[in-house]
Formats: C-alpha cells, sequence, structure tokens
C-alpha cells in the first residue's frame, strides 16, 4: 500500500499533502475560535447624550490649582480642566457628548457626536479667553440647551464648570434653568479653584433646580475625581453592562476544511 502510495504523481503527492496541512490548520483555526470584538461599534449608540460647558473667562487663566496630579508642571485652570474633561469623554464609550465655552458668550466647541476621539482632539485646539474675559454662567447653560436641538437621547446632561461668578451675558441663569428644564436636561455643576471665587451658592441652585448635583474641586485630583463620580452616577446601560459587539469567524474556516477535505475525497475516487 506504502508503495503504491509512493507510486503516485509526483505532482499530485505534493498537492495532496499541501492539502491535507492546509485541512489540519484550518481545523486548528476553528478549533480556536477566532473573534473579532468591538466595543465602540455604531451600532452601540444607546448612551446618553452629555454636553460639558466648560468656563473661559479671564479667571480661568490663573494658577494654585495643580497638584501631584500634574507632575510637576506648572499649568492653569483652563489647562488642567481640558486634560481632566478629556479622559472623561474618552471613558463614555456608550454616550454622544459636545462641548461648549463660554466667557462673555458661549459658543459651541464641539458639537454632540459619537466620535469622542474628534471632540477630545477639538477641546484640546481651545484657549482660555477666546470667549471674553468675563463669566456669563447663563450663557453657557442655554448654549448648552441649543447643543441638544437635534438630540433623540432620552437622557440629557449638561455639565456646568466655573470658577467665577455670573457678571455678563443676556441670559439670566434662572432664565436659562427654566430652558433646561422644558427640554428636560439635567446639570451637573462644578465649582472649581480657592473657596469663596466661585459662586457656589448659584451652582447649587442651578443643580437642584435641573435635578442635578452640585460639586466642588480644590485641585485637578479633586477635579478627576468629581468627574469620575459623575461618571458613576451618569453611567450608561452599554457601559454597565460591558456590552460589545462579537463576530465570530471559525465558520470560515471549517467552511475552508471541509471544501479540502471534498476535493481530497474526490480525487481518491477518481484514481
Amino acid at each position: 500500500m506504502h508503495l503504491e502510495f509512493l507510486r503516485a504523481k509526483k505532482n499530485f503527492f505534493k498537492r495532496e499533502w499541501i492539502v491535507k496541512i492546509l485541512i489540519f490548520i484550518s481545523l486548528c483555526i476553528a478549533l480556536a475560535s477566532p473573534i473579532v470584538v468591538d466595543r465602540d461599534n455604531s451600532y452601540n449608540r444607546e448612551g446618553k447624550d452629555i454636553v460639558l460647558a466648560i468656563d473661559a473667562s479671564g479667571s480661568m487663566n490663573s494658577f494654585g490649582f495643580d497638584d501631584e496630579s500634574t507632575d510637576g508642571k506648572r499649568l492653569t485652570r483652563f489647562e488642567l480642566t481640558k486634560i481632566v474633561a478629556a479622559e472623561f469623554i474618552k471613558k463614555r464609550l456608550g454616550d454622544n457628548v459636545g462641548v461648549v465655552i463660554y466667557g462673555d458668550f458661549a459658543f459651541i466647541a464641539s458639537p454632540i457626536t459619537y466620535e469622542k476621539e474628534i471632540v477630545a482632539q477639538m477641546l484640546e485646539y481651545t484657549n482660555q479667553g477666546m470667549a471674553g474675559q468675563n463669566t456669563a454662567i447663563g450663557e453657557g447653560v442655554a448654549m448648552s440647551v441649543r447643543a441638544f436641538e437635534t438630540s433623540v437621547a432620552k437622557s440629557k446632561i449638561i455639565v456646568l464648570l466655573s470658577d467665577g461668578e455670573h457678571n455678563s451675558g443676556s441670559i439670566s441663569p434662572k432664565d436659562a434653568i427654566k430652558l433646561a428644564n422644558e427640554k428636560n436636561i439635567k446639570i451637573y455643576t462644578i465649582a472649581i479653584g480657592y473657596e469663596g471665587e466661585a459662586d457656589e451658592a448659584l451652582l447649587e441652585m442651578i443643580a437642584k433646580e435641573s435635578n442635578g448635583e452640585f460639586f466642588r474641586a480644590l485641585s485637578a485630583k479633586e477635579l478627576k475625581d468629581v468627574y469620575d463620580e459623575i461618571d458613576k452616577l451618569e453611567s450608561s446601560k452599554i457601559k454597565s453592562r460591558d456590552y460589545l459587539l462579537k463576530e465570530y469567524y471559525y465558520e470560515v474556516f471549517l467552511l475552508l476544511a471541509s471544501m479540502l477535505l471534498l476535493y481530497l475525497i474526490y480525487r481518491e475516487i477518481k484514481r
């Protein structure tokens, strides 16, 4: 039997063993069950819509907010806020996020989008003072509400950060709160800087009247802890279940092995 096998044509002998090796490899890969996991697939868009409203007034150019978390680098409040906010944005896997910058006036620096990397990059290009030197908190809230115009999310959240007092703009904080409540938008407020610098009473009132919460941060580390706390309070269903889109590819290699095996059987019958 072995002698007869060796008498086979050389070309077929080589081809037959190549096919057998391919069958073996294909079966091994199929048994390993290759899988592609997508954590950030477009089908996962069932989270919340969040707008970060960031104070860019003159006081945000101050120092005295850094600590050990900055690795000794001397950064302004605005620079530190951008770093911490960018980390928060990237964590929101199942959510849409946008950014509003406010000073004397407010503008949408990044519309609400699922592309968190782009939002974080846009945030890097913002500068303190680009919206003026004063603090128009009412404008910041109102512009954040406007950012939700095309939103269809059931849960809408504004995270408003400030280190000063409302002293500018044509929209009062109370009127801005009414706009938010009409759209069922919850507002979390954060007071940063030295104690007494921010209008804590106003920020507490904004949070309370919009069913949100008020936080205070005296350092960059505390600010990070605040964003982490908000992240926990507003974790989306997908994030809490660690939703993943999985695609299995073992069937492809199993089919390939079957086809090659049928080829060998066919050749054997023909011989």
